[in-house]
């Protein structure tokens, strides 16, 4: 069993969790994530890792109910547990295998949106840490939907823009980045994190601005070890699993449209099938790691 040591609200249905889970917590990297079980019945769930403290020995998980599942994970408050918490999963972000002279040559814009927010804060985080600067765009539709702030204010330049202007800058992230640039600000690398929509315009625009951009296709992921199928996108002329692959891809190279696509067809057991018809082969990708689909 996995102890919940904290739980809060972020936001009217936005929640965060710090779980008792030292092995996770030991060996988890920034862009990673796990899977939380509520019971032995229960669904598995993929979370990005939003903070760990290797000493405490925990990892903190932000979601949004939306299943089932999600709903009774926000039933839960500190003194529960849960039954099953495996990770750390994916790949980590490949920022920290780069030399840290290298990272502080670049000009970071993180873009985050909605529970994506999550996902950006231990990056960035790590970065503060090995004393990279970069600036980070927070962007919700209302006030009362931003999440993070302060912790964000402290690890990072912090911008934060609502599309109905209640807060912060008025307007998208697209518009917040564009009109960063406009003031000024020169970035040589993006990622962006958060609905598909959103990183699909925000990859539109860094193609036409030339700035190299990542994204996390953690939105896709359903099973998490890449047997159900539901997280396969194309990324320029491959196939390719979130779970597995990923969860970061070269934004300019993801089929957005075909993964939107996807993930409306996969909802029904009648898509499902289609799916798994249209693609043969390919349709997952088993555990990634023994062959066995080879």
């Amino acid at each position: 069993m996995y102890k919940i040591l904290f739980a809060d609200r972020l936001s009217a249905n936005i929640y965060r969790m710090v779980i008792d889970a030292p092995r996770v917590a030991k060996n988890c990297q920034p862009g990673q994530f796990i899977i939380a079980k509520i019971d032995e019945v229960g669904e598995r769930i993929p979370l990005t890792i939003c903070d760990y403290d290797r000493e405490k020995g925990t990892v903190t998980i932000v979601f949004q109910p939306v299943g089932n599942s999600t709903k009774e994970f926000a039933k839960l408050t500190t003194g529960d547990s849960f039954e099953d918490f495996v990770g750390p999963l994916g790949l980590a972000s490949d920022l920290i295998d780069l030399p840290i002279e290298e990272l502080k040559k670049r000009r970071m814009v993180f873009i985050a949106g909605g529970v994506g927010t999550a996902p950006v804060y231990p990056q960035v985080k790590w970065l503060h840490e090995h004393g990279v600067d970069a600036d980070v765009i927070i962007g919700a539709r209302t006030k009362d939907l931003v999440i993070l702030e302060e912790e964000f204010k402290e690890v990072c330049n912090l911008y934060v823009t609502t599309d109905d202007g209640s807060y912060g800058r008025s307007g998208n992230v697209t518009k917040c980045l564009q009109d960063l640039i406009n003031e000024g600000h020169d970035y040589t690398n993006c990622i962006a994190i958060g609905p598909m929509i959103m990183m699909k315009f925000v990859c539109k625009l860094t193609k036409e601005l030339n700035i190299p951009t990542i994204v996390s296709m953690n939105p896709i992921m359903v099973d998490g070890t890449g047997m159900c199928g539901a997280c396969r996108l194309q990324v320029g002329d491959e196939i390719k699993f979130a779970c597995v692959d990923g969860p970061e891809f070269d934004g300019h190279l993801v089929d957005f449209d075909q993964a939107m696509q996807r993930m409306r067809l996969y909802k029904t057991e009648e898509g499902r099938e289609i799916l798994r018809v249209q693609e043969g082969d390919t349709h997952h990708g088993g555990c990634g790691q023994c062959g066995g689909d080879e």
